[in-house]
Parts: C-alpha cells; structure tokens; sequence
C-alpha cells in the first residue's frame, strides 16, 4: 500500500460533500477562486440540471449540484445498503427519501436524502466507482463535517443508534469529536498506513475521530462543512474579494478557523492546521 492508495470509508464515516445550489456558475467561480478547485459536469448533454465534479489536482473534493432551493452543503454518509439504512433512519423517527443511483447505471453509486428528527438533513451514499472524498485534510479539501445542534445530547442521540458514533471527550473549538470505534484501523490497512505514528501522542481513539458535535446558542440544527487553508486571514480576505462574508473566528487547540457565508450564503468553515507547540 502507498500513499495513492484510494480511500475507502466503512459504514457510518461521512464520506462524501456537494453544495446544492440555485447558481452553479456563480459556485464555480466563487470555490474555484477560493480554493483553487477545478470542475467537470457529470451530467451526459441534454439532461436538465448540473452536477459538476470539483477536484484538487485530479482528487475530488465533492461537487457543485443544480436546486431551486438556497444554497446550502449537504454531508453523505457511507452505508454499505443505502436501502437498508434508509429504512433505519425511518425506524428511527427521521425521513427518507426514495434512493436514487447515480451515474449510467448506477455505477458512480447509489445515494438518499435524509432528514433526522430534529430537522438536520444529511445523505446517505453507497459507493460504487466513486468511492467518496479523495482530497482531505489539506488546502482546499475537505476535513469534516460537524452536526451543530441547540440540543446535542438529544442531536447525537439519533446517530449513536444508526451508525455507532460515539461522542469523545476530545475538544476543537466549539465541538466535541465524534468518533466510529475501528475507523483508525482501516484507515492503517488502507489508504493510510502510517496513521499510527504519525498521530503519536494523539490523545486516545483519535484516528477515529469522523467529525464533531457543536452547541449552537439559536438556530436550527444543521450539517457544517469544514475545509482547509493554509493561511486563514488570507483566505477570509479572499473570500470577501469574491463576494462572500466572514461571520465569525476562533482558535482552537489544533486550528484557526474562520465561519463564513459563500457568495449565495451557504455556510461553511476554512480550518488552518496550526498546532501549539
């Protein structure tokens, strides 16, 4: 195994991003200005709609898809029977819709559109040949996807049962991690195999860490998306250039981070990897 080993991610590991919005073009610009992202429509010519690939130097990033609705980013998690899951969710007091495939056939993978009970909507995502995000953890990629709740524990609650998260006592600025008890392990025998010693003196279960739980004073609960850059200040500079708003920053003990409204007002974060010490 190498390092260009693709990633694979088990059940119950986000694993997959794409903004929907009522501008495809105005998003293009925005992110291909901001983070250097380029793109390719999916579609075939002729079907009504977009949906264009966004990828870092030939490693995808999620995608940029056509709606009537605001702008805002959608978080997949990878199941293993999206079917069978769907119908988990619905167990649980969420709604589903029906799953589609996606790509001839189906052969990209097969995808539904969820909302948990307290109104958070997330996808469920299958994968066949597109295994999920490939371009993380540095800039212009993704790094996670947090749930933001005004009621975590009654929030979490509802994941916990479906996939097996578990909440860490490990803190990042406004959210405690969540976790997938096993998701080190297969990242060691995958795609990343050095995983263990590059995280030495990691606190404990952090390799499992899949994203975070975040208190929010009023709102809604919603799925956030985090990306990262290499120079926060930088970057939010960048943004207000192409038309979006910074609405917040913070520091934590790993990062810098910036929230921030794209140009149609999608809400995001940009996260700079900066360790004390």
């Amino acid at each position: 195994m190498t390092d260009a080993t693709p990633r694979t991610y088990p059940q119950g590991v986000p694993s997959w991003i794409d903004l929907r919005t009522p501008d495809p073009d105005a998003a293009e610009a925005f992110y291909g200005g901001l983070f250097g992202w380029s793109f390719e429509e999916r579609l075939p010519p002729g079907v009504p709609g977009s949906y264009r690939i966004a990828s870092v130097d030939g490693r995808e990033v999620g995608a940029v898809a056509s709606s009537g609705d605001p702008a805002r980013w959608q978080t997949y998690v990878a199941v293993d029977d999206a079917d069978a899951v769907a119908a988990r969710v619905v167990a649980l007091g969420g709604t589903a819709a029906a799953p589609e495939d996606a790509g001839a056939g189906g052969a990209a993978g097969r995808s539904v559109d969820c909302v948990d009970p307290r109104g958070a909507a997330f996808g469920l995502w299958q994968a066949r040949a597109r295994l999920g995000s490939q371009h993380i953890n540095a800039p212009g990629g993704w790094v996670f996807s947090d749930l933001r709740s005004t009621e975590p524990d009654a929030a979490i609650a509802f994941y916990a049962d479906l996939f097996g998260w578990l909440v860490s006592d490990m803190q990042e600025g406004p959210g405690a991690m969540l976790r997938l008890p096993g998701y080190g392990d297969h990242l060691a025998a995958t795609s990343d195999p050095s995983i263990r010693e590059r995280q030495v003196g990691a606190p404990e279960g952090f390799a499992d860490v899949i994203g975070a739980l975040d208190r929010l004073d009023a709102g809604h609960d919603d799925w956030h998306v985090a990306f990262s850059c290499a120079d926060r200040d930088a970057a939010a500079t960048r943004v207000e250039e192409l038309g979006g708003r910074i609405t917040g920053t913070w520091e934590g003990y790993w990062t810098r981070a910036a929230e921030v409204e794209d140009a149609q007002g999608a809400p995001f974060r940009m996260t700079q990897f900066v360790p004390r010490g």
